[in-house]
């Protein structure tokens, strides 16, 4: 009688270690996932105010607005909607630190690094796009 229940709870053991190994690497598969489309959305939303930040300034000699509301407001809309004022949006801070006239420069960065996102983006005057490792920009 108690080989057959030393032997019940090694088998229970047994099954607990797998099942908690199977599920570990779920786990790490569907962060993975998740963090490809955050980074997906979070690139594609800084090339669309990019791109938006762009036309403003072709349509008026140049001259780029004082803040991104000012792209919802118009009519037509250079953008549907103030990516700064919804920020965080699927793991990411959406900020432009450099909002002028002559230029700017805005940021998509994870809001905790390796479990939103890998890589910050930040867009500058003229559409260039620069990718760095999060890890570099946390402390």
């Amino acid at each position: 009688m108690k080989n057959r229940l030393g032997k019940s709870f090694v088998m229970i053991m047994v099954i607990t270690a797998i099942s908690a190994l199977i599920l570990r690497i779920a786990i790490k598969e569907i962060i993975k996932r998740n963090i490809v489309q955050n980074e997906s959305y979070a690139s594609s939303t800084l090339k669309l105010i990019s791109v938006a930040l762009e036309n403003y300034a072709k349509d008026n000699r140049g001259t780029y607005p004082a803040s991104l509301s000012v792209l919802t407001q118009t009519k037509p809309a250079y953008l549907d909607k103030d990516y700064i004022k919804l920020s965080p949006l699927k793991g990411y801070i959406f900020d432009c630190g450099r909002l002028e006239p002559s230029g700017y420069s805005c940021t998509a960065t994870p809001m905790k690094c390796k479990l939103n996102g890998n890589i910050v983006y930040n867009v500058i005057t003229g559409g260039t796009l620069i990718l760095d490792e999060c890890s570099k920009k946390e402390k």
